[in-house]
């Protein structure tokens, strides 16, 4: 089994079917509009949303998300990772009535749960929501600086990456960038590659989620290349949404041949009827690459994962260890 690390992924998106089940009967709630046969049913984004939102919903306590976070660790381990970066969502925490420091200690005990029985490592990523509008990315931005949580590494912005004008958000990144957080922001994926170059110019974050679409401007793509910045790319969830409309037009091998750092994700894994052991498969199958080709783009995870040194250090000798022995 190749090893495997993983930085881009929505923990609400990351519920399996199998938990969402399970508290759908702790909460009594009907499940057939958005799970059906022992899986989500959803037909175009607006219905992907829905059932997104209806599957969030069932987690509304402090031991719900701490559950969440253990059972999505716990089968990455299985899947043969060995460190995983969690998108978390304080819009999300207060619609479940719970306040947001509640809301990252409870992901952080399902974290800490996973590592003690696993050894998997994770790390937070505090998420503003780009249509939200700069001020709710900036509000995240301050909880994100504050918390002082040891397990949030990390500032992102998701949303609709058409909405507004980059530039608007600078001082969000200001506010994580001066309180030492990494910085990524999904971009070039239904923005095209000019939300990509914007990102660069306006934030300079050194990972964007996805920006595959980079790959249709070659000057961009070179100087993502140069500038070392590291693409989290998800390429079951890119073929899902129509970004692409077959995985022989997806520029993965583009990306790779142009030099370009990347990592394999898996995104909202269950909605997508994937994994990230499924992605790292798919790039087996479906584009060529090797145990090589797949295990430089989970040191580079490693390399770019937004941990202290000493703990990347560790987590790189027991990459080089569980390589060799295999």
């Amino acid at each position: 089994m190749v090893l495997k690390a993983e930085l881009h992924c929505h923990i609400e998106g990351a519920a399996s079917p199998e938990l969402v089940l399970s508290q759908t009967r702790k909460y009594g709630v009907d499940p057939s509009d958005f799970l059906r046969d022992g899986a989500y049913h959803w037909y175009d984004f607006t219905s992907f949303l829905a059932a997104y939102d209806a599957a969030a919903n069932l987690f509304r306590s402090e031991e719900d998300y701490a559950l969440l976070a253990d059972d999505y660790l716990t089968s990455l381990s299985r899947d043969g990772a060995i460190y995983s970066e969690i998108f978390t969502s304080p819009d999300h925490a207060e619609r479940a009535g719970l306040s947001r420091m509640a809301y990252t200690n409870a992901l952080g005990e399902g974290i800490e749960r996973a590592r003690e029985r696993t050894g998997i490592e994770g790390r937070m990523i505090v998420t503003g929501v780009r249509h939200f509008g700069a001020r709710a990315v900036e509000d995240a931005a301050r909880f994100a600086a504050a918390c002082g949580h040891p397990l949030v590494t990390g500032f992102g912005m998701a949303g609709d990456e058409r909405f507004g004008n980059v530039r608007d958000y600078e001082k969000a990144f200001a506010i994580a960038r001066d309180a030492g957080l990494g910085l990524t922001v999904h971009a070039g994926e239904f923005g095209g590659w000019e939300s990509v170059e914007a990102t660069l110019n306006h934030i300079r974050p050194t990972r964007i989620g996805h920006g595959v679409r980079a790959a249709e401007n070659p000057d961009l793509l070179a100087r993502i290349a140069e500038e070392e910045v590291v693409l989290e790319v998800c390429p079951v969830s890119n073929i899902v949404l129509n970004v692409y409309p077959d995985y022989a037009s997806h520029p993965l091998p583009d990306l790779l041949k142009a030099g370009c750092r990347v990592t394999l994700n898996s995104d909202d894994p269950p909605h997508f009827h994937t994994s990230l052991g499924q992605e790292y498969e798919v790039a087996r199958d479906e584009f060529g690459l090797g145990d090589t080709a797949l295990l430089a783009m989970t040191r580079t995870a490693i390399e770019a994962a937004f941990v202290d040194e000493e703990t990347r250090t560790g987590l790189l000798e027991a990459f080089r260890d569980k390589t060799v022995a295999q």
